[in-house]
């Protein structure tokens, strides 16, 4: 059985492009075509395609959307961004949503099959622009961490320690040789700094960034 593939585009030329090129390799069946993120999301239910080309921007609901709602309900389907769109604002959220691969739509015929075949064995394929993009969002995501793990006083990175530990606030109190009332201002203030929301937030962050063994 060739792979089963669904098409979310809002322009009918592209869908049909896409669609006539396609359908002309032996291993690919076109199972469908959707105009916006609704009808992705209600084709993906009824058709569950093996694979999605999913556009960024259509009406009704946008492809982050549509690929939010779809990995939620049916993860084994695999999509991937084929759009125009290469900045930072679209990228990092399509792969936040779940998306597989990230392509513009100007790739190679030729490319366009290798990388459908590698999101199907389980590769994520992205587009140079799109890598760069998240490494970028990576990288500055680390200098922010430690940027606020500089903002910390010597107290708090104890407290944040034994957080990642497990301990209750009464077992850092004990620890540390302060009372539960000041565990809990130095918790509060931590956690603040990190802007982070709770406690379970704050030992992964420690784990993260090797505060704790």
């Amino acid at each position: 059985m060739g792979i089963r593939i669904l098409i979310a585009d809002d322009h009918h030329v592209v869908r049909r492009g896409l669609a006539f090129f396609l359908k002309t390799q032996k291993d690919i069946e076109i199972i469908g075509e959707a105009g916006n993120g609704r009808e992705a999301v209600e084709l993906a239910r009824t058709l569950k395609p093996d694979l999605i080309l999913m556009d960024l921007v259509m009406p009704e609901m946008d492809g982050i959307q549509a690929t939010q709602i779809i990995k939620n309900e049916l993860p084994e389907i695999k999509i991937m961004m084929l759009t125009s769109f290469s900045d930072q604002d679209h990228v990092i959220p399509a792969l936040e949503a779940g998306a597989s691969g990230y392509q513009l739509k100007d790739i190679e015929p030729d490319e366009l099959i290798n990388c459908i075949n590698k999101i199907i064995n389980g590769e994520n394929q992205l587009h140079p622009k799109a890598t760069s993009h998240l490494l970028a969002n990576l990288s500055n995501k680390e200098s922010n961490e430690k940027n606020s793990i500089k903002q910390l006083t010597k107290r708090e990175l104890d407290v944040l320690r034994e957080i990642a530990r497990g301990k209750s606030n009464k077992e850092i109190a004990s620890s540390l040789f302060i009372t539960e009332k000041t565990v809990k201002t130095h918790v509060s203030n931590l956690l603040s700094k990190l802007e982070l929301a709770d406690r379970t937030q704050a030992a992964l962050f420690a784990v993260k960034n090797q505060l704790v063994e």
